[in-house]
């Protein structure tokens, strides 16, 4: 069957991968390499907080939200040398010099100590066309009379922050921000799970499953294994994780709490145990086994452990992929002739064929609103990233990148990340759901591969 050879050179690619790593380079920090899409960014003035206390401040937050902004594709952050002036707050502001700079927002700020190991944070987001507008004075109506509405101040807020958490707070900001800017909710605050591969100096557990924050800071090494991990995806309420593990010698699915790090085995059947992928109300696993001989689409009740099989053919079905109202499963499947993305209603078990465009298309997931499907596509024998209108049926391939797969869409749809090779090495990549926006992930040592972005997290 042509889906089992393909199965089989992507087995094939991973074995060259898990080669390139037997001769490779040690593991370490993800760093985002922006490829493509910045200069149709947005300009924005993110102006360095003013830090009110002795000594130095204890974080930074400028330098987060504007890499934040910046790696969203949709803005194009001043540098503080192009900057015409560093106001504090929105009395200081020259809403003419910003504006003849290009730039239509800015956030100004201050830093000042708190309490012990505490600092109170204040910001104002600023529009500066507004503001340059109604000279900062506008007034309304209310209740009949006339009052300041400073209509160009889009929000601000005061917060205390403890001063090991100067980072995450920077992420918060650029997530009111981008909310504020867009429409869209920020999705700064997520993590993303990989897993890398390192034999450095003869590493007895070489497979690591990772968890860092979105722009790969503050990793934290879940688990190591002498065997491949592979497939992690996360629950619902972003503190646990699935994956597959072979540290028994066969492919057996596990969960984990990232936090406390406990575990649990919830398959052992014979064969294949793959691809587990959490359910939107997380009671559930779709998984792919092999237990009752061609490989199929499977629902795992967590509590209960029972199975329940959804696909029965006598091809290959795989990679299923839950719909975001939880009513269907997508998987891709050669009953067609050809690898292609089916989709199965869970309650009346029909299924519907989604991809008819290109030599083949795998590994399908919907996006967060339900309107698109993201997966790789494979066209003249490239593979690539492409998204699907599920209105139109129009498909748009996204990357030219080499030998893409695993793609994972950020909780508020704007952006994926996937596994692809750069140099022979392979390396995580990003691009936003319209395609202009690229950047690359490598790790600054090793491979790292099959990446799941969290859900939004608190």
């Amino acid at each position: 069957m042509r889906f089992h050879k393909t199965l089989v050179n992507r087995l094939s690619l991973i074995l060259l991968l898990a080669a390139i790593v037997l001769s490779g380079k040690a593991y370490s920090a993800l760093e985002i390499v922006i490829t493509e899409g910045i200069d149709s960014a947005r300009p924005v003035g993110i102006v360095p907080f003013k830090w009110k206390g002795d000594g130095v401040m204890p974080g930074t937050l400028a330098d987060v939200i504007s890499a934040d902004l910046m790696r969203s594709g949709k803005f194009n952050p001043l540098s503080q040398a192009e900057m015409p002036q560093l106001p504090t707050s929105d009395g200081e502001v020259d809403y003419t010099a910003w504006a003849s700079k290009g730039v239509e927002v800015i956030l100004v700020g201050t830093v000042e100590p708190y309490s012990l190991d505490r600092y109170l944070v204040s910001f104002e987001l600023i529009d500066v066309i507004r503001g340059q507008i109604t000279g900062g004075n506008a007034r309304v109506l209310s209740a009949g009379k006339l009052v300041d509405s400073r209509d160009h101040i889009l929000d601000s807020r005061q917060i205390v922050v403890d001063g090991n958490k100067f980072r995450r707070h920077a992420h918060y900001i650029s997530d009111v921000i981008y909310e504020e800017l867009t429409g869209i909710k920020g999705a700064f605050r997520t993590r993303i799970a990989y897993v890398t591969v390192n034999r450095k100096d003869g590493n007895k557990t070489p497979f690591q499953l990772v968890v860092a924050d979105y722009d790969g800071e503050n990793e934290s090494i879940l688990l190591k294994s002498p065997e491949p991990l592979m497939s992690p995806s996360w629950s619902p309420d972003g503190n646990k994780l699935v994956y597959v593990s072979f540290e028994n010698r066969r492919p057996q699915i596990f969960m984990q709490d990232i936090y406390n790090r406990s575990r649990t085995r919830l398959t052992d059947f014979e064969g294949i145990n793959g691809s587990p992928v959490f359910s939107p109300d997380g009671r559930q696993i779709a998984m792919v086994l092999s237990k009752d001989g061609n490989t199929e689409i499977y629902l795992l009740d967590i509590a209960s452990r029972e199975t329940r099989r959804l696909t029965r053919n006598r091809y290959i079905d795989t990679e299923p992929s839950w719909t975001p109202d939880g009513k269907s499963i997508i998987f891709t499947s050669e009953r067609g002739g050809k690898p292609q993305i089916y989709r199965v209603n869970l309650a009346s078990g029909k299924v519907r064929r989604l991809t008819f465009q290109g030599e083949m298309n795998l590994g399908g997931t919907v996006t967060p609103n339900g309107e698109d499907m993201v997966m790789v596509n494979r066209t003249q024998g490239n593979y690539h990233i492409a998204r699907q209108d599920f209105k139109t049926s129009t498909m748009q391939v996204l990357t030219k990148t080499y030998l893409d797969e695993s793609p994972s869409i950020a909780p508020n749809g704007a952006m994926i990340i996937y596994s692809t090779l750069h140099q022979g090495q392979q390396v995580l990549s990003l691009v936003s759901l319209d395609g202009r926006f690229k950047a690359r992930l490598p790790a600054a040592e090793g491979e790292v591969k099959s990446p799941s972005w969290s859900p939004f997290l608190l």
